[in-house]
């Protein structure tokens, strides 16, 4: 609701008489009249384009929540049955029952999230976002939930690649998918392979598969999807740290109201267990954040 701005009664009499006698008056009178109308429609933009997310929600009572849906025991939707499953999921479902409002999800992926946020088309991305300071340029982040290694997928036909060091080397092409953390990690370590920037997820599984390229880049979470239902694939993990990356929720800058809310539900899904409850059921321990 916009609040703490009206035009006078006064002002608005003054606007609607206009004396036929006295031009030079009436000329003073339309400018007074359209400069209140213009102050008017700018203070009318200005609170718009300030409302914070909280008191959208207290008027709309709908939740739009950024989900990338590719994204395995995160967002996931099975494409079988078309069903939504993930530890993100799950606690967008409880964020929505703690704020009693309505959920509706919002598809997106890592080359769109940041301009999906900006542009209000959702009010918080749930979809295991890494915290990068790229991304801190253009949201704001909530506590961190979760963190993750970077993980290696592979041909089982490709002997040559048995640990990490085998994957920077002349002649291997490695692949990422654009928008993910991988992307800006892989172009400041690698320095002899051949980097492959792909948008979809199916297209850097098909580059491995068929060999035309050595390795794609992932996180945990995903390199559990490929070993549960790829048989074509392995995953090499790394032998020391390479790119730990914590997760957060990525909500709109500029509105201090919404990311504390959004960090005490962090601090309360720590707190009652829900967190660690969601981790657990889809096997996302090793990720966990511990206070």
């Amino acid at each position: 609701m916009l609040r703490g701005f009206f035009i006078s009664p006064i002002a608005r009499g003054q606007c609607a008489i206009i004396s036929h006698r006295h031009p030079n008056k009436n000329n003073s009178m339309i400018h007074l009249c359209r400069s209140l109308l213009l102050y008017g429609c700018a203070c009318l933009l200005s609170a718009a384009a300030h409302a914070g997310v909280l008191e959208a929600l207290h008027q709309s009572r709908l939740l739009k929540v950024c989900i990338w849906p590719d994204y395995y025991g995160i967002s996931y939707r099975n494409p079988h049955t078309g069903q939504l499953s993930g530890l993100d999921i799950d606690l967008s479902r409880e964020l929505a029952k703690d704020l009693r409002v309505r959920l509706e999800y919002v598809e997106t992926d890592f080359s769109r999230l940041l301009g999906d946020i900006e542009s209000g088309h959702c009010q918080i991305a749930m979809m295991g976002v890494g915290i990068t300071p790229g991304r801190l340029q253009h949201v704001a982040f909530s506590q961190p939930y979760l963190r993750s290694d970077v993980y290696a997928v592979a041909s089982l036909d490709n002997r040559a690649l048995q640990k990490w060091p085998d994957i920077d080397q002349p002649g291997r092409i490695v692949v990422v998918q654009k928008g993910t953390y991988m992307e800006p990690l892989m172009e400041r370590t690698l320095r002899h392979a051949t980097l492959l920037k792909v948008v979809r997820t199916s297209e850097r599984e098909r580059e491995v598969e068929t060999g035309r390229a050595d390795v794609f880049i992932t996180d945990y979470p995903y390199s559990r999807q490929i070993l549960d239902s790829a048989d074509w694939a392995r995953v090499i993990a790394p032998d020391a740290a390479v790119g730990l990356t914590d997760y957060g929720y990525a909500v709109p800058k500029g509105d201090p109201e919404w990311l504390t809310r959004i960090n005490r539900f962090v601090q309360e899904l720590r707190q009652d267990g829900r967190l660690q409850a969601a981790a657990r059921r889809y096997h996302l321990l090793p990720m966990l954040l511990k206070n």
